[in-house]
C-alpha cells in the first residue's frame, strides 16, 4: 500500500498589516485574458537574471588560483576524458562572492527584500478552460501560468498550493474549488491566486495571504482591491543588467558562507518537510541522494494535491547540499522546476539537470525528458547505465540505519530531557551535508596528493562501499571532473 503523506504546513507567516482599504465600491471585472502555453524560455534552457540562494546546488563562483584541468580515470578501461578548467574540491579557498556583493554586509546579503513581480487570478471556465482573469502589472507576460496555477486533475480536490517556474521567475499559487448552484459553472467554481518572484525562498511568506484571497475570489469574484494593495506594497525593485534584462536585488551565494547555509535552509523550507520526505521514502532516500549528487534529471509523479510533492522537489535538491568552496562550480545546477505540465516540455528538453514534479501520467512515456522517474515511492530509471544505482549497497543501509538511530536519540532527548535546541530538520539536513562534505573533502585531498590514487580505504572513509558503490563513485568522478585514479576492481561475482 502506498503511504499517504499529510499536507505539510509552511512556517507561520507574519503578515505586515496591509494599507487601509479603499472605500468600498464595486470593482468592475476586466475582460478575461486567454493565454497560450509558455514559449518564453531562454534558448539555452538556462535562467537569465538573478539567482536565488540555493542550498548547496553548485553555486557559481570565480575560479581560484588552484584551478586545474581535470582528467577522469575511471579505472574500468575507458579512456580518460579531459575536463574544462575548474576549482578542485577540497582546497579552493577563492572567494566566490560576485561583484554584486561588494560593500554588502553579511546581514544585508542575508536579508532578502520583498520581490513580487506579478500577482494574478486564474479561473477555470467551462467553455474556454484555464484563463488568466486578472493580473498586475498589466504588461507582464503571464503566458502559461494558467496551466501552472491549476494542476491537471485539481477538479477532484477542494484546495491545493503549487510552486512552479515561469521563465526566470518562481511562482506560488493557491487553488480552491467551491461548489456553487450554477448551471453555467456546472456546479463548481475553481480559481487560483498566485504571485511571481525572482526567488522562491520568500514565497512561503505569502501562503496565508494567497489562501485567504482565493477564498475571497470564490465568494466575491472581482474583488481585486486587496491584491492591488498587496502588489503596491510588495512589488520588486529590479536592477538593470548590462544586456538589458533585469535581475533581482543582490543575493549571496550559499556556498561561500557555510555557517549561514543551514539557517537559510531552515527559513525557506516548510516545517516538517524534510522529516516527512525521508519517512515517506525510507531507505530509498539513499538512492535519490545519489541521483541528486550526480545531477540527474529527476521527475516525480503524483496525483493531486501537488503541494506536498513540490516539497519533495525541494527536499530532493537539498540532498545534494555541499558547503565546501569550489565544489560544483562547473557541473550543471540541480535546478528545482517544481510543478511542470505538458506546456513545459520544450523547456525541460533543454535542461541538463533538474528536479520537478507533475500530475500528468503522460510524462512517463516521454523518456527523453528525464533520467529518473519517481512514481510515489517507486524510484526507477530507463537508462541501463543508471540501473545499478537503484540497488542499495551495504553502506547505504548502514547510513540509513545510522540516521534512524540518530533520529530516535533526538526524539528521546526531546521527550525525556526536554531538549529544544535541535530538531529533526536540523538532523536530516546536517546529516547529508556532512556526508557530501566528507566525500568531496577526501576526493580533493587525494587529487591534490603526489599519488592521486583512490583506494578502498579512501572509499570506506567516505562512508561508501568499495564494491557496491563503485558505479556511483565512477560516475561522481566523471561528473565533477576529479583527477584521481580508481584502483578498486569489480568483485568476481555479485
Amino acid at each position: 500500500m502506498v503511504e499517504q503523506s499529510d499536507r505539510a504546513r509552511l512556517l507561520d507567516w507574519e503578515e505586515i498589516p496591509p494599507p487601509a482599504p479603499a472605500p468600498t465600491q464595486a470593482v468592475p471585472s476586466p475582460a478575461v485574458k486567454t493565454n497560450a502555453p509558455e514559449k518564453t524560455s531562454p534558448p539555452d534552457g538556462r535562467t537569465r537574471g538573478g539567482r536565488a540562494p540555493r542550498a548547496g546546488w553548485g553555486a557559481a563562483g570565480a575560479r581560484g588560483p588552484n584551478s586545474v584541468t581535470a582528467v577522469v580515470a575511471s579505472g574500468d578501461g575507458r579512456p580518460a576524458r579531459p575536463q574544462a578548467d575548474r576549482s578542485v574540491p577540497g582546497w579552493d579557498g577563492a572567494n566566490s562572492l560576485g561583484a554584486d556583493h561588494v560593500g554588502l554586509s553579511v546581514k544585508e546579503q542575508w536579508e532578502e527584500k520583498d520581490q513580487i513581480v506579478a500577482v494574478f487570478v486564474v479561473t477555470f471556465d467551462t467553455r474556454s478552460g484555464n484563463m488568466v482573469e486578472w493580473s498586475l502589472p498589466q504588461d507582464m507576460n503571464l503566458d502559461g501560468v494558467e496551466f501552472k496555477s491549476i494542476a491537471s486533475g485539481s477538479h477532484r480536490i477542494t484546495s491545493d498550493f503549487i510552486y512552479f517556474r515561469k521563465g526566470r521567475y518562481f511562482g506560488l499559487a493557491c487553488f480552491a474549488n467551491m461548489p456553487v448552484e450554477s448551471e453555467l459553472e456546472r456546479g463548481a467554481r475553481m480559481k487560483s491566486v498566485g504571485i511571481l518572484s525572482p526567488s522562491y525562498t520568500l514565497l512561503y511568506r505569502y501562503m496565508q495571504f494567497l489562501e485567504n484571497q482565493v477564498r475571497l475570489q470564490l465568494r466575491c469574484p472581482g474583488q481585486y482591491a486587496p491584491l492591488e494593495a498587496f502588489y503596491e506594497d510588495k512589488k520588486a525593485t529590479l536592477l538593470p543588467m548590462a544586456n538589458g534584462h533585469v535581475t533581482s536585488c543582490p543575493t549571496w551565494s550559499v556556498t561561500n558562507i557555510s555557517r549561514c547555509m543551514h539557517p537559510e535552509m531552515k527559513i525557506t523550507h516548510p516545517a516538517g518537510c524534510m522529516s516527512q520526505f525521508i519517512c515517506f521514502f525510507g531507505e530509498q532516500i539513499m538512492v535519490l541522494w545519489k541521483f541528486a549528487l550526480l545531477r540527474k534529471r529527476i521527475l516525480i509523479f503524483s496525483p493531486p494535491p501537488v503541494g506536498v510533492v513540490c516539497y519533495r522537489v525541494y527536499c530532493c535538491c537539498s540532498l545534494a547540499n555541499v558547503s565546501l568552496l569550489g565544489v560544483g562550480v562547473s557541473v550543471p545546477e540541480l535546478r528545482p522546476f517544481f510543478y511542470v505540465n505538458i506546456a513545459d516540455i520544450t523547456a525541460l528538453e533543454k535542461e541538463l539537470s533538474y528536479v520537478a514534479c507533475t500530475t500528468e501520467k503522460i510524462f512517463e512515456e516521454k523518456k527523453q525528458l528525464y533520467d529518473v522517474y519517481v512514481d510515489n515511492q517507486n524510484v526507477k530509471t530507463h537508462r541501463s547505465d543508471l540501473q545499478p544505482l537503484l540497488r542499495l549497497s551495504a553502506s547505504d543501509k548502514e547510513k540509513y540505519a545510522k540516521l534512524s538511530v540518530q533520529r530516535q536519540m533526538l526524539l528521546y532527548s526531546q521527550e525525556v530531557e526536554g531538549d529544544c535546541t535541535s530538531n529533526e530538520e536540523d538532523l536530516f539536513i546536517l546529516f547529508f551535508m556532512e556526508l557530501n562534505d566528507r566525500i568531496f573533502q577526501i576526493l580533493g585531498e587525494v587529487a591534490a596528493s603526489s599519488e592521486p590514487i583512490l583506494t578502498a580505504e579512501h572509499v570506506r572513509a567516505m562512508g561508501l562501499d568499495p564494491h557496491g558503490d563503485r558505479t556511483f563513485l565512477v560516475d561522481l568522478l566523471e561528473v565533477y571532473g576529479i583527477d584521481v585514479m580508481l584502483v578498486i576492481d569489480n568483485p568476481c561475482c555479485p
